[in-house]
């Protein structure tokens, strides 16, 4: 079911959003839906990331190097 969210933004965003979704022929709502879905994908990765990350330097797996070698 879909729900409805007022939000306020600066009148500058307003135009931007505006702007992208004309060039890019998608409604606002539709460009607000995905960059909450990106936010939200990215925040979950992170904290995935910052549970993980303690046993992964346990294991010397610092970096993304580290991580590439590990899975390749």
């Amino acid at each position: 079911m879909n729900q409805t969210l007022t939000i306020r933004i600066p009148d500058e965003l307003k135009e931007r959003l505006q702007e992208i979704s004309q060039a890019e022929g998608k409604p606002v709502s539709d460009l607000v839906r995905e960059s909450l879905k990106g936010y939200i994908a990215i925040y979950r990765f992170r904290k995935l990331r910052n549970m993980v990350l303690p046993f992964a330097e346990a294991q010397g797996i610092l970096t993304d190097e580290d991580v590439y070698k590990e899975v390749s």
